[in-house]
């Protein structure tokens, strides 16, 4: 594991962290945080000294293997002694006090991490937000596992994995979850807030809404398609990857919805009543396969999560009777050819890592696939991709590779112009085999 070239400043390459144990008290009407984080993992490469990412918090007390150690802290990196030099291979324990008032991180892709809402808060990472709220090593790649113990005022309900129980002392009430899929820092989360609940079966998938009350017409009619978006995307892309999968609806207006593990996050602006935003719940749905599950090493691959989750959008169109996907790929073909030539989609560079050049080509390149190497064989690719590399990280070149496997064909002109070329190639004819029946509309009613 190295450091991302996108973002030089984060993580350390000389361990990755099997386990995070986070114990987290949080005073809603003060912003208030005080933690605990136990890390656990291994040293990669010998050293005596690591650093940890923490930035808006100050560390108090680290504890390591002989009790407490030294450390210093910048304005974004824990410095630590380990007090003797680690092997490669060697696991290590460290315990971490911190506490402050969290805030986001202001960045090149705008504030990022632990934010208050009106009457709660939100976490909302990536790329680099996860050190706004505790202590880790925040590079894309490196996945862990999760315990939240979350502590905070009564009438609040908190979201962040999956939930193993929930306590109450002293007036305050303990919110504990696991995470057991393997996760990288900017897809861990807590959300707080003023929320009722209920539960939704998602073709077989326990899913759980929480919304404020007063909204609770609205997201009654704009989430009633996600059992069918889970079914369509279960078939389409394999087997759902996690446990559950919830939806958190807050009371404030977001300037966009959020993915993160087993979690889509949306604002009362999302979520209108009328379905005008239905493209953005099947976006951040399909995102629990491309970017959570199959995850990407390095963020220079972005296009493996938001291209693909883009692409999701038109195959949901087109399973609900709607726009087909090639309907879709030939309008936004028009809109991006009008657009600056001047993207390299497997390789964007950090300023335009989020530009929608890069979600819509992405797109367009899987539907130029489809179109290439015909729907059968396409959608075995997607499904061996998930099988193959879930709970893992992959790269475009892993890609590349396994769908020229797959479709038993070679494809380096193919993807060559799409991925490491400026211009936009043009779209390939459609295949003259009729479409396998994984194209076909589900028989759902389609709202206008």
């Amino acid at each position: 594991m190295s450091p991302d070239d996108y973002t030089p400043h984060s993580g350390d390459s000389r361990f990755t962290v099997e386990h995070y144990d986070l114990r987290i008290d949080y005073r809603v009407a003060t912003n208030r945080l005080d933690g605990v984080a136990v890390v656990r993992g291994r040293i990669l490469r010998p050293t005596k000294t690591i650093a940890l990412d923490l930035a808006g918090l100050r560390a108090t007390k680290v504890l390591g293997g002989t009790g407490r150690i030294g450390f210093t802290q910048t304005d974004r990196k824990l410095k630590i002694t380990l007090g003797r030099e680690f092997a490669a291979g060697d696991p290590f324990e460290l315990t971490v006090s911190y506490g402050g008032a969290p805030r986001p991180r202001r960045t090149r892709w705008g504030t990022l991490g632990w934010e208050e809402l009106e009457d709660g808060a939100i976490v909302a990472s990536q790329p680099i937000g996860a050190p706004s709220w505790f202590p880790c090593n925040d590079l894309p790649g490196d996945k862990a596992s999760y315990r939240f113990a979350i502590t905070t005022d009564p009438g609040y309900m908190v979201a962040a994995a999956e939930p193993v129980s929930t306590s109450t002392k002293g007036g305050r009430t303990t919110w504990v979850f696991e995470r057991t899929a393997p996760t990288p820092t900017y897809l861990a989360t807590v959300q707080i807030g003023r929320y009722v609940s209920r539960g939704m079966d998602l073709a077989g998938v326990p899913g759980q809404v929480l919304h404020p009350a007063a909204l609770g017409d609205r997201v009654q009619a704009d989430l009633a398609p996600l059992p069918q978006m889970m079914a369509v995307f279960t078939e389409a892309f394999g087997p759902y990857p996690l446990p559950s999968y919830r939806v958190v609806v807050t009371a404030d207006d977001l300037e966009i919805p959020l993915e993160a593990q087993g979690i889509g996050v949306f604002g009362a602006n999302h979520i209108d009543g009328h379905g005008s935003l239905e493209r953005l719940i099947a976006h951040e749905l399909a995102h629990q396969w491309f970017g959570n599950s199959v995850g990407v090493g390095r963020w220079q691959d972005i296009w493996l999560n938001e291209g693909f989750a883009c692409y999701a959008e038109w195959i949901w169109s087109e399973r609900s009777g709607r726009h087909t996907a090639h309907a879709k790929a030939l309008g936004h073909w028009a809109a991006l050819a009008a657009e600056p030539q001047d993207l390299v989609l497997s390789d964007p560079g950090p300023d335009l890592m989020f530009d929608d050049r890069v979600y819509k080509r992405g797109a367009l390149l899987l539907h130029a696939l489809r179109l290439t190497v015909g729907d059968d064989a396409f959608f075995r690719i997607l499904r061996e991709w998930v099988a193959r590399y879930g709970g893992a990280t992959a790269t475009t070149t892993d890609f590349r590779l396994l769908a020229a496997s797959v479709a038993g064909r070679r494809l380096e002109a193919f993807f060559g112009a799409w991925l490491d070329a400026t211009a936009l190639p043009p779209l390939p004819s459609a295949p003259a085999e009729d479409p396998a029946p994984v194209t076909q509309a589900l028989n759902v009613t389609a709202r206008g």
